[in-house]
């Protein structure tokens, strides 16, 4: 009676642990899924992050580094090695030395072609000095020591010119444009162009520059 009882009691009890099975499986299987969800979940946030961060770089690179400017070009200092004017005539006479400055504003280098800066009085040209083809390097400027001659040969005779000279001062321009491309990333080019318009005005009495001034 006793083992029967028994064998009762284990055939009650066996169900009840097979369920207790199935419950462990279950919660492992849930487990296993929430792990893999959880990862997923991060990498999905990484991926994010690397897309935000490259789209930042872009923009950055965009907005400084692969931004083309155009190069700037201007007169240095001038220095007056000779000086002959006549107010009576009128007519005038003068050399003198200066620099032509090329600055490059980009991150690349900028190589340009021959050119040519000209001096003029009233709009007519009284002189011109060529400008060599050359290249600048990125973010630097290139300088260019020129000797100039300018006289008023080509001047009309019906020119403000004498009434100038007899104020003791001599307002010349100057014009230049440079053609070259800029290459950034040693494989993008872009072409651009640099452009000079400067004022001086000469002090006859001193045979030195007043003034100077560059757009």
């Amino acid at each position: 009676m006793a083992e029967k009882v028994g064998a009762e009691k284990y055939q009650e009890q066996e169900p009840a642990t097979g369920r207790s099975g199935g419950d462990h499986e279950a919660s492992a299987t849930t487990q296993s899924e929430e792990l893999k969800r959880q990862k997923r979940i991060k990498m999905y946030k990484y991926i994010g992050i690397f897309i935000v961060f490259q789209i930042v770089v872009i923009s950055v690179l965009g907005l400084t580094v692969m931004k083309v400017k155009s190069p700037k070009i201007r007169l240095g200092n001038i220095y007056v090695l000779s000086l002959n004017s006549v107010p009576a005539a009128p007519s005038f006479e003068m050399s003198f030395e200066t620099q032509i400055r090329v600055r490059n504003l980009n991150w690349g280098t900028y190589k340009f072609n021959d050119g040519m800066a000209t001096f003029m009085y009233e709009g007519v040209p009284v002189g011109q000095v060529a400008i060599p083809s050359s290249k600048v390097g990125m973010r630097s400027t290139k300088k260019i020591d020129v000797l100039v001659s300018v006289n008023s040969a080509a001047l009309p005779s019906n020119s403000a010119l004498g009434n100038e000279l007899s104020s003791g001062l001599l307002v010349l321009t100057s014009q230049a444009k440079l053609s070259g491309k800029v290459t950034l990333l040693m494989i993008m080019k872009k072409s651009k162009s640099a452009e000079m318009s400067c004022s001086m005005v000469f002090n006859l009495a001193a045979k030195s520059v007043q003034n100077l001034d560059c757009d």
